[in-house]
């Protein structure tokens, strides 16, 4: 059985160093006895010159290989330089393409290692949400147990706050799926015909209970004749609910959220979810479709909500080409917006 073992380095090097030197002693010679040269010097001379072209065109090539594999294996990335002006042979090509092994290779690991902290701080992030919902039902179910559940003074209560918190579960549970299979490709866009009037009436049937209970006026303007968009109507549903149920949740007693549409330029209207609340201020403007990002962290989580909206509607627009763009002003409210193209079919049946 053959060893698939490599010799050192050291005799690597000098074994070639030999060839060499053999192979130009040996063109000196033939150089002289097929009479092309007039003397020893001559020969000597050729077999000088075969040397140094071949230690140029071989030894310090793969000594630039052998390198370049080392720096790639010890995962040295920073020092990996592309071949200088390597010639087109089998070499150089040889060198080339480890010099893009190791780009790939670098790449790929600064992926791998983003992916590794997402994942450690997804998964911190989910344990969080999860904690505050469970010991809030752990603790008022003991409660319970422990007698006051015959105390019709907290009972019912505390039974409401369990119901909330096994919400708060159901919809991080809700989001959580719907974020992952948009993120993984495994649901499904059909794009359709969306009148914008309706898909208003849709978004406010599904709010206007929570926003009666947060003393806050949901509203919508009139299409005002705007041509059907298109796109894919349940999912651009679920973004205006997001962004209309945030806007409810951050608004004070007293407070307007208003669904508007329009059309800034041929081809395209823009939606714009506008409030009069709380506002955000402008550092957070650029984190707030993170996954679980929140401006204000207690009361956020008191109010409810998983910390998912936000990310679910930018993965949702950006399914459809299209990117959310937020204003906003601390103490005077926000504006969230977005674009969809109109319907192909009308726009063809109008010309």
């Amino acid at each position: 059985m053959v060893s698939e073992r490599w010799l050192p380095s050291v005799v690597n090097r000098l074994a070639l160093r030999i060839a060499l030197a053999v192979a130009g002693v040996a063109i000196g010679i033939l150089w002289m006895l097929t009479g092309a040269g007039e003397s020893l010097g001559g020969g000597a001379a050729c077999g000088l010159a075969t040397y140094l072209i071949g230690h140029l065109a071989l030894h310090r090539r793969l000594r630039h290989a052998t390198s370049t594999l080392r720096r790639i294996r010890q995962h040295d990335f920073e020092d990996l330089t592309p071949p200088a002006s390597a010639p087109s042979d089998e070499l150089g090509t040889l060198l080339r393409e480890l010099y893009r092994t190791g780009q790939t290779l670098e790449n790929e690991i600064q992926e791998l290692k983003a992916m590794e902290s997402y994942r450690r701080e997804f998964i911190g992030n989910v344990s969080h949400e999860l904690k505050t919902p469970i010991f809030s039902i752990q603790g008022f179910t003991e409660t319970l147990l422990d007698g006051a559940l015959n105390d019709e003074a907290v009972n019912r209560s505390f039974l409401e706050k369990i119901a909330h918190n096994v919400n708060r579960l159901e919809t991080l549970a809700h989001d959580l799926s719907a974020i992952t299979k948009i993120e993984t490709g495994e649901m499904d866009m059909s794009s359709q015909r969306i009148v914008v009037d309706d898909l208003f009436d849709a978004v406010v049937e599904s709010l206007e209970l929570k926003a009666d209970q947060n003393d806050v006026i949901l509203q919508r303007q009139p299409a005002n004749g705007l041509p059907p968009v298109y796109g894919d109507r349940d999912r651009i549903r679920r973004v205006l609910v997001n962004l209309a149920d945030n806007a409810i949740k951050y608004n004070d007693a007293g407070g307007t959220v208003t669904l508007q549409a329009a059309a800034p330029s041929p081809g395209e209207v823009e939606f714009r979810v506008v409030d009069d609340g709380i506002g955000i201020p402008t550092e957070h403007l650029p984190r707030l479709t993170e996954r679980f990002y929140r401006v204000d962290q207690s009361r956020s989580r008191n109010r409810g909500g998983s910390g998912l909206g936000l990310a679910i509607v930018k993965h949702i627009l950006g399914a459809h080409n299209r990117t959310l763009h937020v204003e906003s002003t601390p103490g005077e409210g926000s504006t969230f917006s977005f674009t969809l193209p109109t319907d192909p079919q009308t726009s063809l049946s109008s010309t």
